[in-house]
């Protein structure tokens, strides 16, 4: 399987998924591998590149330390979808991630946040979603799944356009942002290029129901499979108009409704003198 590289699009793929990688991207025409379009964070030896082409990457945590990779380039706007398959059994404490970041050190930086928090055995993944712009977060929402995440691979999508972001599993919506600045909201990460990062960490003070349930380090070493990247950032991609239809808006209200665990808009206590601007144009 050759290589080649465009500056709009990124695919990498398995034979196997060519079709699915098409799907999702109309503009695919390029493929690429973990080693060459992404890097290592920390973790050394515990990222770990595997398959003909470069095409799957597995993060491990231990005792001695979690693991991470980011995406070579900057993006601004485009989507981004990845294959991922969470620590199977007890994954309490755990922490795998998929994210946008600008810069941190600037501190101001946006950020477009998947985390997965895992949970005992037999206790769905608590998916929770951040924003940021310019250094300001606490925009949280959290889901619970409708499937066990770490059984199989399946797509986690972030559609990033100037008017909103889009959080996507199976092509199944669970959360939209939207750029309110015609309402006179600049709360919006839209300047800043960002990067792709993922990462497996421990995060036993706050990720198992607040913290009450610690990492089990004799289940140790956990992992973590990404495969199957796909990078559209071409300017007459379908992610640059991006929206729900009647059917995606079924969706939302459908996972809204029965999985969704917090929002930040209904959390009288913690915004108790005012809740985000954003949220008096209600929420999806």
């Amino acid at each position: 399987m050759g290589t080649r590289h465009d500056n709009n699009v990124i695919v990498l793929k398995v034979v196997t998924s060519v079709v699915v990688a098409l799907m999702l991207c109309t503009t695919a025409y390029g493929l690429g591998n973990f080693n060459t379009d992404f890097e290592p964070t920390f973790g050394g030896p515990r990222v770990r590149v595997s398959g003909p082409g470069g095409q799957q990457l597995a993060l491990t945590l231990d005792r001695g330390s979690g693991s991470g990779f980011r995406s070579k380039r900057e993006y601004l706007f485009g989507r981004i979808d990845m294959q991922m398959k969470f620590v199977s059994g007890n994954s309490a404490g755990t922490v795998t991630t998929l994210y946008l970041s600008s810069d941190q050190s600037t501190g101001r930086h946006d950020e477009i946040d998947f985390e997965f928090l895992g949970n005992v055995s037999g206790q769905p993944y608590t998916i929770h979603t951040n924003v940021f712009s310019q250094g300001q977060g606490n925009r949280e929402q959290q889901f619970h799944l409708w499937f066990d995440p770490s059984l199989n691979f399946h797509t986690y999508s972030i559609v990033w356009n100037p008017k909103l972001i889009m959080f996507l599993v199976d092509e199944t919506p669970l959360r939209i942002f939207r750029n309110y600045e015609n309402k006179g909201i600049t709360f919006f990460p839209k300047i800043q290029q960002q990067r792709i990062y993922a990462s497996l960490w421990n995060a036993d003070d706050w990720a198992t129901q607040g913290g009450l349930v610690k990492t089990d380090w004799s289940k140790a070493p956990f992992t973590a499979y990404y495969r199957n990247v796909n990078i559209n950032t071409a300017r007459n991609g379908r992610w640059m108009t991006h929206d729900l239809d009647a059917n995606s808006r079924r969706k939302l209200r459908w996972v809204q409704k029965n999985y969704m665990i917090y929002n930040y808009c209904t959390d009288w206590k913690r915004f108790s003198q005012a809740f985000p601007p954003e949220c008096k144009h209600g929420f999806e």
